[in-house]
């Protein structure tokens, strides 16, 4: 066993090209969760504006993104939306379908924490003489966040899980990379469960460092 894991990963240097694919697996999940959480603050108020219309834009984005496969979106952005426009460049478009993607989900997230602050936040903000968007940003959004951190961390996690279909439109993420090893080697576990391996890390290791960190914003919170 020892001698096949030296022979498909460490003989020829394969192995380094799994850092590379993992960089770009990173760099796509974080840049997504960046366009996610923009698009998701921006949704969220409109999902609890009073202006029907916003309302209505916000509800048909989070309905047809999160009714929609992310593999298909993603074929999409890049087959039908970029592709005549000229642009070829299939990290920018993962970003960009996974961004969109993220922010559907970050919409909701972020709608229920506002809405599940109590409304005499809001009514006591008013009445020290602030303003709607200054009650919200000084008020209504730190408590909210407190709440959804959980949720949200989530999110990012299931995000970079969600990147492996990146390979899809040619990205030579960490999913892509183990695959050309497969191919290259005619030997389909190393490579596979290698990857699986580094995937469970990711997310074992964020779970945690996101644990510490909800704890330590509960340390923090007077009203606990």
């Amino acid at each position: 066993m020892a001698k096949t894991f030296y022979d498909v990963m460490i003989s020829h240097g394969r192995w380094m090209l799994i850092p590379r694919g993992l960089g770009a697996t990173l760099f796509i999940a974080l840049c997504a969760i960046l366009i996610g959480s923009v698009l998701g603050c921006i949704f969220a108020l409109f999902k609890i504006s009073e202006k029907r219309i916003l309302r209505a834009i916000a509800e048909t984005y989070t309905t047809v993104i999160r009714g929609i496969p992310m593999a298909t979106q993603l074929m999409i952005f890049y087959f039908v939306v970029f592709s005549p426009m000229g642009v070829s460049n299939a990290v920018l478009v993962a970003v960009i379908a996974f961004g969109i993607n993220s922010g559907a989900y970050c919409a909701e997230i972020f709608r229920a924490g506002i809405q599940g602050v109590d409304r005499g936040q809001m009514e006591a903000g008013r009445s020290l003489g602030l303003s709607w968007w200054q009650t919200l940003v000084k008020i209504i959004l730190p408590q909210a966040f407190k709440t959804v951190l959980p949720t949200y961390t989530s999110e990012f996690i299931t995000l970079i899980k969600e990147t492996s279909v990146a390979s899809f439109i040619a990205v030579v993420d960490l999913q892509k990379t183990c695959d050309n090893i497969r191919n290259a080697t005619y030997n389909a576990w190393i490579p596979l469960l290698s990857c699986a391996l580094i995937y469970l890390c990711l997310t074992v290791g964020l779970t945690k460092l996101f644990a510490v960190c909800e704890r330590q914003m509960a340390k923090s919170d007077p009203s606990r």
